[in-house]
């Protein structure tokens, strides 16, 4: 992406476009994954600016109110939620 941004201002040029909609739910947990965003200065240009638009800011906090903290949750709640949220098989396509 820092590649990307070096001589345009959005992913996908000069206007931000959904390709920058998509993108920056993926980033914010940069850091946690081991990142340096410091590193990336165009990235982080990108990164603060998108970071900073009101609908943005409105479209990261949708839904904060149904997160779940997995701490607070017995075992067995927990054990429900990973078997939920991790054991799906896709149907196999017909022969």
């Amino acid at each position: 992406m820092n590649n990307r941004l070096y001589d345009q201002r959005y992913l996908a040029g000069d206007q931000y476009t959904i390709a920058d909609m998509i993108s920056y739910p993926w980033t914010v947990n940069a850091e946690a994954q081991g990142q340096d965003i410091n590193e990336f200065k165009f990235f982080k240009r990108w990164f603060e600016e998108l970071g900073n638009r009101p609908a943005v800011k409105r479209g990261m906090e949708a839904g904060n109110n149904l997160r779940v903290d997995p701490n607070t949750l017995t075992a067995e709640e927990q054990a429900q939620m990973r078997r939920i949220m991790y054991n799906q098989r896709a149907i196999p396509a017909p022969a």
